[in-house]
Parts: structure tokens; C-alpha cells; sequence
């Protein structure tokens, strides 16, 4: 009999100890999420701000250059920021009382502003009465043609953009009325396939829609001015690129004289300029294992820069370290 209350004794302490290693296992774990979960929502609190003051500096940036006439890949927002360590920032204000404690050390801020008008305006495909555009049309037949792209899919783009964009009420019921796109990723939405596309993305913009936007001859690649100038060879094209490393155009006369002839580019006759009224901010911050990026159109006009679309989102670090092996 002793024995037996021996062996319960002991299965009995057995189970008290396990049930406290169980119990003290789950606290260990509610607490260490509860720890996990904090840490997450202040490294996002923190990113957030860190990327709206970047965005708060590249509006200065831009506001202050708004005083000069034209825009030109020589003035200080074309300059690309790398990556720097955040804390380097704050240790040449003099003025800044910031923390710079351990989770500072391990923040790297990355970004550069793009000049929206060194691009072909997708939206400039349909005029404001709902029309299709000719000289839009023409500009990405152009396009298509030095690229070698179905000129059916340029056809079915344009004819799709102008039923997303038909605000006379016939298609507002209608189920098959696409969806205006936004970003260049989306149209895909109106016709276009994934090579296509894939193609056109560097060359290619979805401004929002309003009066035509121009071509920055000092901003563009060859082949943006060779689809965006009527007439233009792509040898020419390519001679204005050479020719703005030496000095940039002040204005369209200046560039058509760089051609050997004033009315080479004729005003008002082409979808070319010399200044830029759309601006994308790309920025990316790295904190710890956090990698966030943020991507905000800027609209300006004279001295006022404002904000038309932000969105942000976690960059995947295994993502970014095969992008980075491959190159």
C-alpha cells in the first residue's frame, strides 16, 4: 500500500510540474508576442514619420526650384539620395535634440525624385471631351513602332481608356466597364499584355487626367522624344540628348537651333517643353529587418507642391538581396 501511494504521490508531483512548465510556457509566449507586436507597431510609427519628413523634403526641394524657369537633370532634385544612415542626418544638425539610441543606428534612408514629364502620358490617349486623341495616338503609334509592338494592343488600350474614362452615364451600370488605372501595373486592366507592358514600363506614365502634358526634352530618354516630337528621327533624338550633357534647353527654340534649324521642333505643334509640373518621390526605408517603401505623386504648380497620390508598402529583404545578386 505504501508503495502504490508512493507511485501516486509521485505522478502527481509529476503532473503539477508539467502543468506548471505548460503554464509558465504560455506566459513566456504572451509575452514575448506582447513584446513582438510593440516592437512592430513602433518600428512602423517610426518609419511612417521618418518617410513623411523625406516627402516633407522633397516638396522644399521642389518648391524652391519652382522659382527658376525649366527643368533640367543639373538642378539638386535630379540628384539621387543613397542609402545613408539616418543617424548621420541627425548628427549634422547641430540643433537636433533627437534620440539617437540603438534603433537609429540601424535605420538607412534611400530615395530619389523622378520627373514625371520624362515620360509618355498614357492618359493623354483620350482628350477631356472623351475623344480619342490624335496626336496622343500618334505618339504611342510611334512608340509601339520602335519598340516592335502589336499595334492592336495600342488600339485596344486607347479604345478602353475612353469607356474607363466616359463620365456621360452609358457605362456607369455596365459590368464590363473597366476600371481607370492608376499606376502603369494596371493596364493590363485595358488590353495590354504582360510583355507588352513589360516593355513599355520604362518609357511609359498614368498621370492624372487634365489638360496634355508635354515631354521634358532635358528629362527624357531618345526614344520618349523621338514617340513625343512629330517628324523627329531618333538619331536627332538622341543628338538632343548629347547635346543638354553640354548645356540644357532654356527653351524649345534652343532646342530646335541645337538641330541646325528654329523650326525643327515647331511650337505648339509637338507634345515637347522645358519644365515639369509632375514629380514621383520614391523612398525607401531600411530599419533593422524592415524594409519599407513609398511612392508619392507631387503636383506643382508655381510655388505650391501638393500631394495627389501616396501608398506604401513592406518591401520583402530576401526579395531585395536576389534583385541585388543578379545585377
Amino acid at each position: 500500500m505504501k508503495a502504490r501511494h508512493g507511485g501516486a504521490a509521485l505522478l502527481t508531483a509529476m503532473l503539477t510540474v508539467a502543468l506548471v512548465a505548460v503554464f509558465a510556457a504560455a506566459s513566456l509566449w504572451q509575452q514575448w508576442r506582447s513584446i513582438e507586436v510593440e516592437t512592430a507597431e513602433r518600428a512602423r510609427v517610426q518609419s511612417s514619420w521618418v518617410l513623411t519628413g523625406a516627402l516633407d523634403w522633397a516638396r522644399l526641394v521642389l518648391r524652391e526650384d519652382g522659382r527658376t524657369a525649366g527643368d533640367h537633370l543639373g538642378e539638386p532634385w535630379a540628384v539621387p539620395l543613397q542609402e545613408a544612415r539616418l543617424s548621420s542626418f541627425l548628427a549634422a544638425d547641430r540643433n537636433s535634440t533627437a534620440d539617437t539610441g540603438p534603433e537609429m543606428l540601424d535605420a538607412f534612408l534611400s530615395g530619389q525624385i523622378i520627373d514625371m514629364h520624362s515620360l509618355l502620358n498614357v492618359t493623354n490617349l483620350v482628350e477631356a471631351n472623351g475623344k480619342i486623341s490624335e496626336s496622343g495616338l500618334e505618339s504611342f503609334a510611334r512608340l509601339f513602332e520602335l519598340l516592335g509592338l502589336p499595334p492592336a494592343q495600342l488600339q485596344r488600350l486607347a479604345e478602353n481608356l475612353r469607356f474607363a474614362r466616359d463620365t456621360s452615364g452609358g457605362n456607369q451600370s455596365s459590368p464590363m466597364a473597366p476600371l481607370v488605372p492608376q499606376r502603369v501595373e494596371q493596364l493590363v486592366w485595358l488590353g495590354l499584355t504582360e510583355q507588352t507592358l513589360a516593355a513599355l514600363q520604362p518609357y511609359i506614365t498614368v498621370l492624372p487626367p487634365g489638360d496634355p502634358t508635354t515631354v521634358n526634352l532635358n528629362t527624357a530618354s531618345a526614344e520618349v522624344i523621338y514617340a513625343a516630337v512629330p517628324g523627329l528621327t531618333m538619331a536627332e533624338a538622341q543628338q538632343l540628348v548629347s547635346e543638354r550633357e553640354r548645356s540644357h534647353f532654356r527653351t524649345i527654340p534652343d532646342a530646335s537651333l541645337r538641330l541646325g534649324g528654329p523650326q525643327r521642333i515647331p511650337m505648339g505643334q509637338s507634345g515637347a517643353g522645358v519644365a515639369s509640373r509632375y514629380f514621383e518621390v520614391r523612398s525607401r526605408l531600411r530599419l533593422n529587418k524592415l524594409v519599407v517603401e513609398e511612392r508619392a505623386l507631387l503636383d506643382r504648380s508655381g510655388q505650391d507642391v501638393r500631394v495627389v497620390q501616396r501608398e506604401r508598402g513592406i518591401v520583402d529583404p530576401t526579395a531585395l538581396s536576389r534583385a541585388a545578386s543578379k545585377r
